[in-house]
């Protein structure tokens, strides 16, 4: 199969580029920064650029690529500017989608986020509804999310992957990340919001294998959603900071509740590789 990775030298595209050559399909990598894709490199990889929010270069791209599939791993989180990763949900998603229209490809893989279900007590499957009542400024993410997958299921096959909170190499969870350098600076607050994580190998092994997934949203977490009580402490030791300290009682938010990863396991058989957070973050 050739396969359009778009965002291909994010976190996740460098680690899915490889994977995909692996398994046998050939890669178009989609960068705006082909200077940082020399790593991806390779007899079955072809590079090239376009400005997402360029639609009609990045039209010509997408249509001259003419992949089997396109998979969706925009984001823009290097600044840790929430705005600007909605934006490319928004905009950049649009033009992909309207590129990949133009080209004539069927099916699409894209990326999304776990933390954006409604409010409950227990972790959300994907049957549980999108968030529609928050204020600003999570309502910015989760209208990014909704334009996200609005367009993506315009296509007649996609697969969105609810990603958990990504930790490891690269990422805001990593040993020189920003939430790293927040544990140490004593900003890394326990507290009862649920969250859950996704290792970033765990999330490019189940972006390949989505690529023949049935339709619909799949929960790409571990087994543990956990408490800020009970990660914080581990996350901050496993980085070399000192432990938190106790957080004033508060109640949960009632859409800090984590997310179910049951259908992904059961039913499209992926399993991720750190069960845990507990044993992942021992890796960092």
């Amino acid at each position: 199969m050739h396969v359009l990775v778009a965002g291909a030298t994010g976190v996740l595209g460098r680690r899915i580029v490889p994977r995909l050559v692996a398994a046998g399909h050939r890669v178009t990598a989609l960068t705006r920064r082909p200077d940082a894709a020399a790593e991806l490199r390779a007899p079955d990889v072809t590079v090239v650029s376009a400005d997402v929010y360029d639609r009609d270069s990045l039209t010509r791209v997408v249509v001259d690529a003419a992949p089997d599939l396109v998979m969706h791993q925009l984001t823009d989180l290097a600044a840790v500017d929430l705005s600007a990763n909605a934006r490319v949900r928004r905009i950049g998603t649009r033009n992909l989608v309207d590129a990949v229209h133009a080209a004539g490809v069927r099916r699409v893989v894209a990326q999304s986020i776990a933390w954006v279900y409604e409010a409950g007590e227990e972790p959300a499957d994907e049957t549980t509804p999108l968030d529609a009542t928050t204020d600003q400024p999570r309502r910015g993410t989760i209208d990014g999310v909704l334009a996200l997958e609005s367009a993506v299921r315009e296509l007649p096959e996609w697969v969105v992957l609810r990603y958990g909170l990504l930790y490891g190499p690269g990422t805001w969870f990593a040993a020189d990340g920003s939430r790293a350098a927040d544990a140490r600076a004593g900003r890394l607050a326990r507290g009862a919001d649920v969250s859950s994580f996704v290792h970033v190998d765990d999330a490019a092994a189940a972006a390949v294998a989505a690529l023949g997934w049935p339709n619909g949203a799949v929960n790409v977490v571990d087994d543990e959603p956990a408490a800020a009580d009970a990660w914080v402490p581990v996350f901050a030791a496993a980085v070399g900071a000192a432990p938190p300290a106790d957080a004033p009682d508060a109640p949960r938010a009632g859409w800090a509740r984590g997310a179910d990863n049951h259908f992904a396991r059961k039913h499209l058989d992926w399993t991720p590789t750190h069960l845990s957070w507990r044993s992942g973050f021992a890796t960092l």
